[in-house]
């Protein structure tokens, strides 16, 4: 598939053979972002972990200091007065078993899925539709939660989730090419301390081997994982 002419000239902006520090690899993103859109500013790192062991399964959230420069969209399994202060806290679909069996059907027009106990049960079978997509609800990341009021404002005001997939990738989003630099900066490295923080013990060698930031439809930018 030909490049055009757009892309070429945003790689030949990055320098062949260097890494670049978070902080020179999101200035670069801002340049190498495209002038039609406000482009997505995106992370992708390499971690020294085996994710077949559930000890080494790297998963958790974080609160963006500047947020994501989006509104997530959330929905909420609940009954009763959870269900009343999610929809108050801004939830865009809350529910019970209509709203599960909407998304049994195959519905996944959403961001983020949060769930209260009581309703795991039933949810817990959604798991062939929300798991390959990773909007199963998990206590592990503050959505199943006999608050999800509270959870959906973190979810909309800037907290993000990650996991390691299958290949020990990590992939995130840390804002929009329109935020400044520091803005961009200062998410980068709130996801990093979070990340890095939560290594396991088992892992062995470098934790991060590599990584690379990039904007929607731009060229990957190598990231200097010594600087991290």
């Amino acid at each position: 598939m030909a490049k055009s002419k757009a892309y070429i000239a945003a790689v030949e902006k990055i320098e062949a053979g260097k890494f670049y520090t978070p902080s020179e690899a999101v200035e670069l993103a801002k340049e190498t972002g495209s002038s039609k859109m406000n482009s997505t500013v995106e992370v992708a790192l390499k971690l020294s972990v085996d994710p077949r062991k559930a000890d080494q399964m790297v998963r958790g959230t974080v609160m963006l200091p500047h947020g994501t420069g989006r509104t997530a969209r959330v929905i909420v399994f609940a009954n009763g007065p959870a269900a009343e202060a999610a929809i108050a806290a801004g939830a865009d679909e809350v529910g019970g078993t209509e709203l599960i069996e909407k998304v049994a059907a195959g519905w996944t027009d959403f961001d983020s899925a949060v769930s209260t106990p009581e309703l795991m049960g039933q949810v817990g079978r959604l798991g062939k539709v929300l798991g390959p997509r990773g909007l199963m609800p998990n206590p592990k990341t503050g959505t199943v939660t006999p608050n999800p009021a509270k959870a959906v404002e973190e979810i909309k005001g800037g907290k993000i989730e990650f996991r390691v997939d299958k290949h020990a990738n990590v992939h995130f989003v840390v804002g929009k090419a329109s935020f400044s630099a520091d803005a961009l900066n200062e998410n980068l490295r709130a996801a990093l301390d979070e990340i890095v923080r939560l290594k396991p013990s088992s892992s062995k060698g470098r934790y991060i081997q590599k990584g690379s930031v990039s904007t929607t439809f731009g060229p990957g930018i190598p990231l200097d994982v010594n600087a991290i």
